[in-house]
């Protein structure tokens, strides 16, 4: 059994999809946490129609760092499954998931995006900008098609999956960081640092909206830009010249 932590804000369209795939396409029965940071009544009409989920309400808006260890604080399974509100769960996710959950090992099931993507591993097919226009048979059907029993040591992406205790081991995500950007880089170093092994697996493929979730207004945005910038300096100063850059997988690394 799994517990799965999804963290969500002010994307009630995309948590609805979220949270349908994740109860059909489960082949048992885990443990959902859906955490709610701020916006608790923007959600309610999605969250009531969901009567199995495991709801925290943060009562304000407090971060994705903090909404994503508060989740995990809370999770009742060994193993934990963090995913973002704007993805979407294949047929069968828990079942192949769980062959390649182990302790001292992050697994980053692998994703599909519409283009613009960063990620060279992912699979580049557009099966919907946004919950409107997805359908969620066939992006199962088309997800099962790509399926491989394989992984490499490309991981360090969302979702991720690893046991508990190693999250809690290492502290979970640095509440420090003024936005949600940069801070997954961070989680993943600190995962590497202490020797942890870093999987991307290819046997289950989740479906990623990306940019296309967050629209803001322009005043919005500016503020959003501002805090990731601050993040980034954040980043910078924390890990120094130590934090390299793989252009090859657009994963971080530690460099000594």
């Amino acid at each position: 059994m799994i517990s799965v932590i999804i963290p969500t804000y002010q994307s009630p369209d995309y948590l609805d999809l979220c949270l349908k795939s994740v109860f059909e396409g489960q082949k048992n029965k885990n443990e959902i946490i859906v955490v709610v940071d701020g916006f608790y009544e923007l959600n309610k009409h999605v969250l009531d129609k969901y009567p199995d989920v495991n709801i925290l309400d943060l009562g304000f808006n407090q971060g994705l760092p903090v909404a994503t260890n508060w989740g995990v604080y809370n999770a009742s399974n060994e193993y934990i499954l963090v995913v973002n509100d704007d993805n979407v769960f294949p047929k069968n996710w828990d079942i192949d998931l769980e062959p390649y959950l182990s302790k001292k090992v992050v697994v980053s099931p692998n994703q599909i995006e519409p283009n613009p993507s960063m990620f060279k591993q992912f699979e580049i097919q557009n099966l919907g900008k946004n919950p409107s226009e997805f359908n969620l048979e066939e992006f199962w059907d088309y997800a099962q098609s790509i399926k491989l029993e394989q992984s490499d040591n490309t991981g360090s992406t969302l979702p991720f999956a690893m046991h508990k205790l190693d999250y809690l081991a290492i502290g979970g995500w640095d509440i420090m960081y003024p936005s949600p950007h940069v801070v997954d880089w961070d989680f993943f170093l600190k995962c590497e640092y202490v020797g942890y092994k870093m999987d991307r697996v290819y046997a289950t493929h989740f479906y990623h909206f990306a940019g296309a979730s967050t629209r803001l207004t322009p005043e919005q945005n500016a503020e959003s830009n501002r805090k990731e910038n601050l993040a980034h300096q954040f980043f910078a100063n924390k890990w120094g010249q130590l934090a390299k850059h793989n252009p090859n997988n657009n994963s971080k690394l530690l460099d000594f």
